[in-house]
């Protein structure tokens, strides 16, 4: 396995207001590639895609495995989970789960990274999929929840929806290292998913994603072709044009004609 320095927990709390840090939420090994290679400095990934060939694409990005919220119930198996994906190459885990499993998870050394404003999986509390902390009180809302986090031990936080400058005046009140999906500049890393990025999502484009790219077409112009691809393959098949010689392997005529004659032909 390559080896490379990695920041730790350390380093990144080290750069909290010193630069922005980018992230990236990457689903295959190419786009880890791809991201070692364009400097990203923080990857969210799912679990399985960590061990050593996502260490060789991506040796120097800091890799935030997601324990995803509903796949554990108890602290035992959040633990579980997250020691398995640490030895298999993650620098900290991401973890939606209640404060006393975060403080479980801190407690035994594990770095986590938790969840607030727009928490998917607690949605319905807060009116379903839209901005969080656009009022006084759901501004306190959010407020509290990182206090909840920065007590229980998290070393970050994803703030998610939130107005920028909301986001901001928690930022600069906080030890976390505050990872901004759409809450602006004022937080300490910007967050997109890869998705978005390439223009892949042919869904719903969240208003903060930023497109750079239409793999969307890409994609599309690629099953044509492979569609095309086929029916000339099955043509050359019904009318006899595949397999030809090139594609066959011969036989010495003499040993056929002994093979033919130990048949009985």
């Amino acid at each position: 396995m390559t080896q490379a320095k990695r920041p730790t927990i350390a380093d990144l709390r080290a750069l909290k207001g010193q630069r922005q840090l980018s992230m990236l939420r990457v689903e295959t090994l190419d786009e880890a590639a791809a991201a070692q290679q364009a400097g990203i400095d923080m990857l969210s990934v799912p679990p399985a895609l960590l061990g050593p060939a996502f260490r060789e694409a991506a040796p120097s990005c800091f890799a935030v495995p997601g324990l995803e919220y509903g796949d554990y119930v108890t602290a035992d198996e959040y633990l579980r989970a997250a020691f398995k994906a640490m030895r298999a190459g993650g620098d900290a885990v991401y973890c939606a789960a209640g404060m006393g499993i975060v403080r479980r998870l801190r407690e035994e050394g594990i770095p986590v990274c938790g969840h607030s404003g727009l928490i998917p999986s607690q949605a319905t509390w807060t009116g379903g999929f839209k901005a969080v902390g656009k009022t006084l009180d759901t501004a306190l809302l959010v407020w509290k929840q990182v206090k909840a986090l920065e007590e229980a031990g998290a070393f970050a936080a994803e703030i998610e929806v939130v107005p920028a400058e909301v986001a901001a005046l928690i930022s600069a009140r906080t030890s976390l290292v505050m990872i901004s999906m759409g809450a602006g500049a004022g937080c300490d890393a910007q967050y997109l998913f890869a998705d978005d990025v390439l223009g892949a999502n042919r869904g719903h484009v969240p208003r903060h994603a930023k497109v750079y790219r239409n793999f969307a077409a890409e994609y599309q112009r690629l099953q044509a072709e492979r569609i095309a691809a086929f029916k000339e393959y099955k043509s050359d098949v019904d009318y006899g044009a595949y397999p030809a010689a090139a594609h066959e392997v011969s036989i010495n005529a003499e040993e056929l004609a002994r093979f033919s004659a130990a048949l009985g032909a």
